[in-house]
């Protein structure tokens, strides 16, 4: 793994680590622990399968991961919201950060699918 691949691993686990300390301070009720375990599970997998698409045996399936990344990525931008509105909370700064890993994604993807075009 080169070195931006290993600092965006790492902005991955940060940024689930803030979610799961937002989702802390909220009331504890049924509602919210549903969404918490959601929001984990979606948001663990964008770096689950980042990390996964490191070491691919193929363009294709480093694509492939990359976009199931993309997929959980705004999920959990979605269960953000979601809880943001239902807990009238201002999650915004979780927020900001799923949209740049959004763009981050899009942008890999989008450069992967341009050289594996390049190459046929």
């Amino acid at each position: 793994m080169n070195q931006k691949s290993i600092d965006f691993n790492n902005r991955l686990i940060k940024n689930v680590i803030s979610i799961i300390k937002t989702f802390q301070l909220l009331e504890k009720n049924e509602a919210n622990h549903i969404f918490f375990k959601q929001i984990v599970r979606s948001s663990s997998s964008i770096g689950a399968n980042f990390q996964e698409s490191q070491v691919s045996q193929s363009k294709k399936e480093f694509i492939a991961k990359l976009n199931i990344s993309l997929k959980e990525a705004n999920e959990t931008l979605y269960w953000l919201e979601l809880t943001e509105s239902l807990n009238n909370k201002n999650f915004s700064a979780n927020k900001i950060e799923s949209l740049e890993i959004i763009k981050i994604l899009t942008s890999i993807i989008k450069t992967s699918n341009k050289r594996k075009t390049e190459q046929i």
